[in-house]
């Protein structure tokens, strides 16, 4: 199994009702992402599916871009990630602890 399998596989353990053009999304993410080509194949899955929602679907970057710090706009933002990994599917849930890292 190649790196982009793995992490495909990781994806959709994670999030299996994800809809195909947004695990495309975070797969090419996970794979191009510099951060993250050592990690294993679960835990690029799991950051780069987290960056994915943060950024793509919720208000994340108009918090920042209104003047909130990344931690305030992470907090503000935690419940909307968490609904859409619900609606996808995943027992996982982002908690403030992870956000703060």
């Amino acid at each position: 199994m190649n790196r982009r399998e793995a992490i495909e596989s990781a994806v959709r353990i994670l999030v299996p009702r994800i809809p195909r053009h947004e695990l495309e999304a975070v797969i090419d993410h996970a794979l191009g992402s510099r951060g993250l080509q050592t990690a294993s194949p679960e835990t690029a899955a799991w950051l780069s599916l987290t960056s994915y929602i943060r950024h793509r679907l919720t208000d994340y970057d108009d918090l920042l871009n209104d003047g909130y710090d990344m931690e305030s706009a992470r907090f503000f933002v935690l419940d909307d990630m968490n609904a859409v990994l619900e609606e996808w599917g995943s027992p996982r849930r982002v908690q403030v602890e992870d956000e703060s890292e």
